[in-house]
This record gives structure tokens, sequence and C-alpha cells, in this order.
């Protein structure tokens, strides 16, 4: 049961990727939902057609979209002023005010709480296992932080026990929730604009691991010595604790139990020896999406999904399946004609010099394999002031694995500007064997991608931010060329 009255909600925000979720789920449990947003988009227009009465801008009056106020407000505070005229009113009329976190701790309450999380990987491996375990014949509520391209989707509710979600550890909100399995992927220090020091940082999931339920299993990838090392603390404190990941990783941490070993594996295929409970088989499978840090998640995925009882041969069924998330290594079209044809441009939410190093490889690998002498074509933009201070150095090394690259101004979000930081600072310290530009006209960016780009190379539009946005611009500059 629930401890807050859902029956009418309200959510400010509610087109962001994470809200829109949420949205859907109290939707398909009939509660009436109201919400607000700065613009009208296909989340927005998705939620009406259900049943939502959603409001374009923030105003007092919007609490009352139903006919009557809400039982409860949702709001992400990361995103939302204090000031906002909506969160304003809720507390004059005394109604409670959750976070999303909140919201999603409350529904998920009775179900069987399959929880991701990790510095890196957490949408991948989350949408993994949803698409393994639906392969399997379960149904499973999830949320998930982006959306699946196959069910076009990033929440659901779903008939059986299990409920799959990703868990933020950027302001702490992963510590609501009651996991009876908590993968962690990786841990390396972000987010630091909220943490402050990287011992907070590490402690959180510390903190996280402590929440798995009696007779639960925390799941850590071996492969990262920071994961195993949480690993190997919970272990000590008394929690189920399994590994995954290549042979010489579970060698290196030999007290942690190995629940899936990668026996090898190449860009985009595994042979996994699995060990699970009773469950001892090898399992085989090939992936759509390349990278050898999709296989490992492949194999997390593998693990939470054999725990929560489902058949391993059907869960590696649907990963041989999964097509993939939304701005995770996705193909945005292919240039079929004129002197560019042939060139393919992909888009990639990277946006942590550890995420660009994995991407950049992952595309590195798969223009080898092709033989056809294409290069790889980065277009990055930076996301944050304080995150490119953090790691101009990591960011440099990272982007030069690209052949080339076009690096855009950077991304503030939530950050005002810092004087004398922009994304030269990155560029400076890349390695000359890199071709680069500085391109601070957004608009102009397309054309500065044409014309670096040469025939069968494999363009990467990378970042959190706007980014995301021009690859159709880039096929049409290409196509125009």
């Amino acid at each position: 049961m629930t401890s807050t009255d859902l029956s009418r909600v309200h959510l400010i925000g509610i087109g962001g990727s994470g809200m829109s979720g949420l949205a859907h789920i109290l939707l398909s449990r009939h509660a009436v939902v109201t919400g607000s947003d700065v613009k009208d988009s296909r989340p927005v227009r998705a939620l009406r057609s259900q049943g939502a009465t959603i409001a374009v801008g923030h105003d007092r009056a919007n609490l009352e979209l139903s006919g009557q106020l809400p039982t409860a407000v949702v709001t992400s505070f990361a995103a939302i002023p204090k000031d906002n005229p909506e969160l304003v009113r809720a507390a004059e009329e005394g109604i409670a005010v959750l976070r999303r976190s909140d919201l999603l701790a409350e529904l998920m309450e009775g179900s069987t709480q399959i929880l991701l999380a990790g510095t890196h990987g957490k949408t991948s491996t989350t949408s993994m296992t949803v698409v393994a375990m639906q392969a399997a014949g379960e149904d499973p509520s999830f949320a998930i932080g982006g959306q699946l391209n196959l069910a076009g989707t990033n929440a659901h509710q779903g008939a059986g026990d299990a409920f799959v979600a990703e868990a933020d550890e950027s302001d702490a909100s992963l510590l609501r929730y009651k996991p009876d399995i908590a993968v962690i992927t990786n841990i390396e220090p972000d987010h630091l604009d909220y943490f402050g020091t990287h011992e907070a940082y590490f402690q959180v999931f510390d903190d996280f691991a402590d929440r798995v339920q009696p007779g639960g299993h925390l799941v850590v990838c071996l492969d990262d010595d920071n994961a195993a090392a949480c690993g190997e603390r919970a272990k000590r404190r008394g929690i189920n604790v399994v590994g995954y990941g290549t042979a010489d990783a579970a060698a290196r941490h030999p007290g942690i139990p190995a629940a899936a070993v990668v026996a090898s594996s190449d860009a985009t295929s595994a042979v996994v020896e699995l060990r699970v409970g009773d469950v001892e088989r090898t399992v085989r499978y090939s992936l759509t999406i390349p990278g050898h840090h999709m296989v490992l998640n492949s194999a997390a995925a593998l693990v939470a999904g054999t725990l929560a009882g489902a058949d391993p041969e059907k869960l590696a069924e649907g990963l041989s399946g999964f097509t993939g998330v939304r701005r995770r290594f996705e193909l945005k079209g292919e240039v079929t004609q004129g002197a560019y044809a042939g060139i393919r441009v992909y888009d990639d939410y990277g946006h942590h010099p550890t995420e660009v190093t994995a991407v950049l490889t992952a595309a590195r690998d798969k223009v080898r394999a092709e033989g056809n002498g294409g290069r790889v074509v980065a277009c990055f933009q930076p996301h944050l002031y304080s995150r490119t201070l953090a790691f101009v150095d990591e960011f440099a090394t990272a982007l030069s694995l690209a052949d080339a690259a076009v690096v855009l101004d950077i991304f503030g979000a939530r950050e005002e500007p810092v004087e004398g930081v922009d994304s030269r600072i990155i560029i400076e310290k890349m390695d000359a064997a890199t071709e680069v530009r500085y391109e601070p006209d957004f608009s102009a960016a397309p054309a500065t991608v044409a014309e670096l780009a040469r025939p069968g190379d494999l363009v990467l539009t990378m970042g959190a931010g706007t980014v995301t946005m021009l690859g159709d611009d880039i096929l049409a500059a290409l196509a125009g060329s």
C-alpha cells in the first residue's frame, strides 16, 4: 500500500523523460492525472491522448485542471524552481509534494523491485533487463530514463510481480528505494556539484547497497574496481553479493561469487558462463548494439533476470533482439546518394569521459570490422561547465579516439557560464592526430561536420544537451554536398 493518496496527481514538468513515464503508469492505474510543462511536446501529446489534462506554462490555476485540487503534486527539485507558482500554491493548500523518486518508490511498493544503478550504463542495462524479461514471458512494470526503440515507451504498468527501474544517484534519490535485486554497473566520480567530494559520491552507493532487502541480492560489475570494492564492503556487512564480468576480473575479486563470467566476446556477441543459485549453464547470444561495455551490461541483465526467476535461455533470446534505446548509439539515418553515399549518422547521450571513450571505441571497432576505410567523426557538445572543468584532460583523451571531431560550445543546462571557460580548453589538450574544429555557432555545425566527413565515415553526435537535434540536419547537409 502507498502512504500517499495518488488518486489525483499533478506533475510539474510532466513532459520530461522521467515524469512522463510515471504519468503513464498512474493513468494505467486509473488515477486522475494533470500536469504542466514549459512547452508542448510528443510526450505531452501522448499523455493527453491517454486522458491526462496538461497545460503549457506554469500557473497557480493549473492545480485545478481536473476541476478539483490534486491529492499530490510531483516535481523534480533539480529542474523546477522553488518559487514555481504551482509549488507555492501546493504549499498554501497543504497538498503533499513529492519528488519524482518519491512517487516511483510508492509505485513500486508491493512489487519485486529490480533497481539498476551506476555512473554509466543505467538506462541501457535497465532497458536490456526489461526486454530480456519480456522475452522470457514475464510482464514487468518498468520505468527507465530513455525510450525503448522496440516498445516505443519509457514506462509500463505490467501484470507481473517485478518492477524494473533505473536508480539515479545524481541527487542521492536512489536511497528512496527498497531493492530486492540491486545492480551497480560501475562507480566513477560525477555530479560533484551536488556531492562535493569523491568520498561522498562513493558513499551513496554503499548506502544504496544497504537498502537491499533481506534475502535480496546486490549485483556488481567485477570489471569496475570501484563497483567490486563496493560489493566487497557490502559482503562484509552481511549482504548477499554476486558479480559479473570477464574471467580476469572474476579472478581479481575471488571473494565475490561470479554469477556470470563473460568467457569470450567481441563487440557484439558473448559466451557467458552463468552460475546463479541452482542454475549453471553456458549462454550464447549476440547484440545489435556494439561495444564491450554493452556486452557487460547484457551480462548484468542476464543475472538480474535469472535472480528474478526467468529462464536464462529466453532471457538471452531477448538480449539478442534488443534494438537499443533512443540516444544510445541510435542510428539516425544513412546518406543513400551523392558524393557521401554510405555515411551513417548516429546519436548518443554520452556526456562523461568514460561514456565518450566507450562509445567512440565501439564506433572504431565497428568501422574497423566493416573494413571499408571509414573513419569516426564525432560532433560533441560538453555538458555543464563544472563537469568540463573537472574532467578536461579526460575529455581531451576520450575525444582523441575520433579521427575527426567538431566540438560545440558547452551546454550549461542549470549552470551559469564561467568566465574564460569554453570548449577550447578541451581542444587545446587533444591529440594532434585528430582533426578537430571548434564550432561556437550551433546552426553552422552540420556544415562543419560535412566539411570534415568522407565517404564511408561513421558520424556520431554526442552529449546530453541540444546536440541530439543535429542528426537530421547533418544528414541533410551531407546529402546536399
